[in-house]
């Protein structure tokens, strides 16, 4: 195209446009891609060339005004202008789609812990393949990790306004869960609540800050989100309720709790939603409620991660879990019991890393006794290590040992934690079609709440 040749044509328009549509105004939809300003941004672009051509064609400069007056009949100010009218067809109206039909629970659900990464790649087929042909029956899938990034573009405006869309790992997760859906598998939603440094970047007066000024830091560097502040858990519930829409048939919230870090730099930590008055431990129960109560008409088990350590120390931990808060609270609790993370002399063993079957039975043996003396506790689904930290490496038999453990203490649910999802095959059962028979009611006759 020859220079000079646009103005051409925007010279051809704007004589051949009327000052006004007098048209009907076309969808709503459109109205975004209008202003209704004197000189909208679209065609403020115009303005210091149409300043030049102008001049040129007249032979004598015009001021700002006559310019703008000028390129106004450009400008139409009904909902949708007609210079948007012909690719209106083309728009499709903004719904939001129901969710998909989603299996019941499995009977007794064995899983495995998958990072949005590996979900969002082809590496989830190597698992899909792992599920065919042992008893794993559920993924349990970030859907925002401990980053704040999440899995799938949200709507949500908090999410919007962090940039929490800026990294998205798979934005088909509607397609992929489809594909868990067609091959029987169980997809569980992992939501990170007050662990969740883009959330405090992004609302600074959300997050936890120092005595000495600005945020505060866990002992990695990370800044935390205030879990006295009701919006934090919101915005969990918020993402919780899309990716139910989108498929998910579970969900489970991790880091549902305050910082476990040294007392002395704990001292450092203000928290700006205290209320006056309210322990850790209330507040951890009337948001844990909160969430519950936002989750309850989505029709889907509640569930929360918590530390192992829950189910055999009286007290809270200084984190604000007690385990039978937690209990009473939530359909599912996922106590962490990996062997490596009690000291040594827990239980009275010298190395609890090298006993993962003695630590496991008497980490979920302890739950069970305490569950029993609530009525409808919930049901007690344990993390078991399938990773290595210290010695020894943890191999299949190690894994296995864990499951045995579990079973052996009366329970038949549990998910196996790889932060990088690599799972012993020799370590499951090669029986899926026990593991694939749901249950109606939720499971052992108990049905969610």
């Amino acid at each position: 195209m020859r220079r000079g040749t646009g103005w051409g044509i925007l010279a051809i328009a704007w004589f051949a446009l009327p000052l006004r549509s007098q048209e009907p105004a076309p969808s709503p939809h459109l109205a975004p891609l209008h202003h209704d300003a004197s000189l909208p941004d679209y065609l403020s672009a115009f303005e210091p060339a149409a300043h030049r051509w102008l001049a040129k064609a007249l032979g004598e400069p015009l001021s700002r005004p006559h310019v703008v007056a000028l390129l106004a009949p450009l400008h139409h100010d009904s909902q949708a202008p007609d210079y948007l009218r012909g690719i209106e067809p083309h728009v499709d109206p903004v719904i939001t789609p129901p969710a998909p039909p989603s299996m019941p629970p499995p009977a007794a659900v064995r899983g495995v812990y998958v990072n949005a990464w590996l979900f969002g790649s082809s590496r989830l087929e190597k698992l899909l393949r792992l599920a065919d042909t042992t008893e794993i029956n559920a993924f349990v899938i970030d859907v925002k990790d401990a980053t704040g990034y999440l899995t799938f573009y949200s709507t949500i405006p908090t999410a919007i306004d962090i940039g929490a869309n800026s990294q998205v790992r798979a934005p088909d997760t509607r397609e992929r869960l489809a594909r868990l859906r067609a091959r029987g598998v169980h997809a569980i939603a992992r939501i990170v609540v007050a662990r969740d440094p883009l959330l405090a970047h992004g609302k600074p007066s959300w997050a936890i800050r120092d005595v000495r000024g600005g945020f505060w830091h866990d002992g990695l560097g990370k800044p935390w989100v205030d879990a006295y502040n009701d919006s934090v858990w919101v915005y969990a519930a918020e993402i919780a309720r899309e990716a139910v829409k989108l498929g998910f048939a579970e969900i489970q919230f991790d880091y549902v709790r305050f910082p476990d870090e040294p007392l002395r730099r704990l001292a450092r930590a203000v928290y700006p939603a205290k209320q006056e008055g309210e322990s850790q431990r209330a507040s951890l129960k009337r948001h844990l409620r909160l969430l519950r109560d936002h989750l309850k008409p989505m029709g889907v088990p509640f569930t929360i991660d918590v530390f192992g350590l829950t189910t055999s120390t009286d007290g809270s931990l200084g984190i604000g879990q007690r385990w039978e808060d937690l209990i009473r609270i939530a359909d599912v609790v996922l106590p962490m019991v990996y062997p490596s993370h009690y000291r040594r002399g827990s239980f009275g063993l010298p190395h609890p890393n090298g006993q993962p079957y003695s630590v496991v039975r008497r980490a979920v043996e302890d739950g069970v006794r305490r569950a029993a003396r609530v009525p409808e506790a919930a049901r007690i689904r344990p993390y078991l290590q399938a990773f290595t930290l210290g010695r020894p490496r943890y191999t299949a038999a190690e894994v296995r040992a864990q499951i045995a453990a579990v079973e052996d203490a009366g329970l038949h649910e549990w998910i196996l934690w790889n932060a990088r999802g690599v799972y012993p095959a020799g370590a499951l059962r090669r029986d899926p079609f026990v593991a694939r028979v749901p249950l109606a009611a939720g499971g052992f006759g108990e049905p969610f709440r």
